[in-house]
């Protein structure tokens, strides 16, 4: 019985060792995120006071400094901005290398506020700044996720976003 159980030791412990070892070698990488993702991460919300004027850029003649995402030839951009009574959303749909505005779509947003909460936001299109813009009542502190969902002529492009508050 003592050898038994001695051969079965053996084979367990190669077995857990080659496992190890094919986990160490592994070509996944389970750290990677998407770009959309770390982009989401680390933009922070623009308070009012600020100075934004709601047409700035970065220095690539695109972004509005909010976050981005680039979804097939799609670029969708959300721009937080906190006012006195709640969070004004600036979002930004183009299209091409151009980034050609696109004003004809529906735009919709489900938002989980930092209490769990959801709520459901419709954008309209801003024609002077080339945006869908919404409105969001309250300031809650904590983070804010939020799925854009766009309709452009039966096309649908949605985005992931959040943002801190």
């Amino acid at each position: 019985m003592g050898s038994w159980l001695r051969s079965s030791l053996i084979v367990i412990s190669s077995v857990g060792l080659m496992f190890i070892a094919s986990c160490g070698n592994s070509t996944q990488d389970t750290n990677k995120t998407t770009s959309s993702e770390t982009t989401a991460k680390t933009n922070e919300v623009h308070s009012s006071n600020d100075g934004h004027n709601h047409s700035h850029t970065n220095g690539d003649g695109y972004s509005q400094g909010g976050q981005v995402i680039e979804s097939g030839s799609y670029h969708l951009e959300l721009l937080p901005i906190v006012e006195k009574q709640g969070i004004h959303l600036d979002f930004f749909l183009q299209k091409g290398e151009e980034h050609k505005s696109v004003s004809n779509a529906k735009v919709k947003a489900q938002i989980q506020l930092p209490n769990g909460e959801q709520k459901n936001l419709d954008f309209s299109y801003d024609k002077a700044g080339k945006h869908y813009a919404a409105f969001l009542p309250g300031k809650a502190t904590g983070e804010y996720k939020v799925v854009i969902q766009t309709d452009i002529n039966g096309k649908k492009v949605n985005g992931r976003f959040s943002f801190k508050q």
